[in-house]
C-alpha cells in the first residue's frame, strides 16, 4: 500500500507555532513517526507540505493511480476551498481528513469542515496521533479487503 500525506498552509511551522495549540513536534518528527509505523507494516509513504492551495489540488489529482489513499491536513484550507473538495472527489481516491487540534472545540469558523463530506473519515483533536491514527485505518482497512 502508498498513502500520499499532504499538509496545508502553515504546518511548516510546527514545532514553533503555537505550541499550545499544535504541540512542540515539527513537522520532521511527524513525518518520521510515520515512516516508523509505516515501514513495520510495509506501508510507502510520500509526505508533502504546501502553502499553496494549487499545489495541494495538483497532487490530489496527481495521486489517481499512484496513490491508494490520501492522509490530508489542508490546515485553514479545510474551511475554505472548494478546490481541494472538488479535487477529492473528482480524483476517488479514499481520502481521510486529519487535524492536530480539535477544530470543533475551537473557534467557530473552524468547526465547519467543506472536504469532510467527501472524506472517508475525519480525525481530529489527537496531536500527532491523527497522522499515525490515519494511517492505523488505512492499514486495517487494507486488511480487510
Amino acid at each position: 500500500m502508498k498513502l500520499l500525506y499532504l499538509n496545508g498552509p502553515n504546518l511548516n511551522l510546527l514545532g514553533t507555532r503555537e505550541p499550545g495549540v499544535y504541540g512542540k513536534a515539527t513537522l520532521a518528527d511527524i513525518e518520521s513517526l510515520v515512516r516508523q509505523r509505516a515501514a513495520r507494516s510495509g506501508v510507502e509513504i510520500d509526505f508533502r507540505q504546501s502553502n499553496l492551495e494549487g499545489e495541494l489540488v495538483t497532487w490530489i489529482q496527481q495521486a489517481r493511480g499512484q496513490f491508494d489513499g490520501i492522509v490530508l491536513n489542508a490546515a485553514a484550507y479545510t474551511h475554505t476551498s472548494i478546490a481541494l473538495r472538488d479535487a477529492i472527489s473528482a480524483v476517488g481516491l479514499p481520502t481521510i481528513e486529519i487535524h492536530l487540534s480539535n477544530v470543533h472545540a475551537r473557534e467557530e469558523f473552524r468547526h465547519r469542515s467543506l472536504i469532510a463530506p467527501v472524506c472517508r473519515g475525519q480525525i481530529t483533536g489527537f496531536g500527532v496521533n491523527s497522522y499515525l491514527l490515519a494511517l492505523e485505518a488505512f492499514i486495517i482497512d487494507n486488511g480487510d479487503k
